[in-house]
């Protein structure tokens, strides 16, 4: 469960621009919740995905546990194909830099930054 004190709770608040995709160990695949200059916004433990002309791709709410190796977090999509299903995923978090392995649901949780079948990884990093 994600605990308001973890300061990668704080440092992950507000704007991130998504830089680099893998899919299933191919590389910037066309993909649905993503577009050029899109940015996904962090309030508290909620995202939302926005177009640069402000249609939502996609939302939901994280958990996250950075006391764990690597650290994990849980994504919970409040829309399209994973809507309710708890994806877990493994992060990076350094400095203005955010990168986040999830798997399918009912896949372990990745522990390599290294996509398989299966396995989705994005790198972000901070905007203002």
């Amino acid at each position: 469960m994600t605990s308001i004190s973890d300061p990668d709770y704080h440092a992950l608040q507000g704007a991130w621009e998504q830089i680099s995709l893998e899919d299933s160990g191919v590389l910037n695949p066309a993909d649905a919740h993503s577009a050029p200059g899109a940015l996904t916004t962090i309030t508290g433990d909620r995202f939302e995905v926005l177009t640069v002309d402000g249609e939502r791709l996609l939302a939901g709410r994280f958990f996250l546990d950075s006391a764990t190796h690597p650290k994990s977090i849980t994504w919970i999509d409040a829309m399209g194909d994973d809507a309710g299903k708890a994806l877990a995923a493994s992060y990076r978090l350094e400095g203005d830099e955010f990168v986040f392995i999830a798997a399918d649901e009912g896949m372990p949780r990745p522990r390599a930054f290294s996509t398989g079948p299966g396995q989705t990884m994005r790198t972000f990093v901070r905007r203002s």
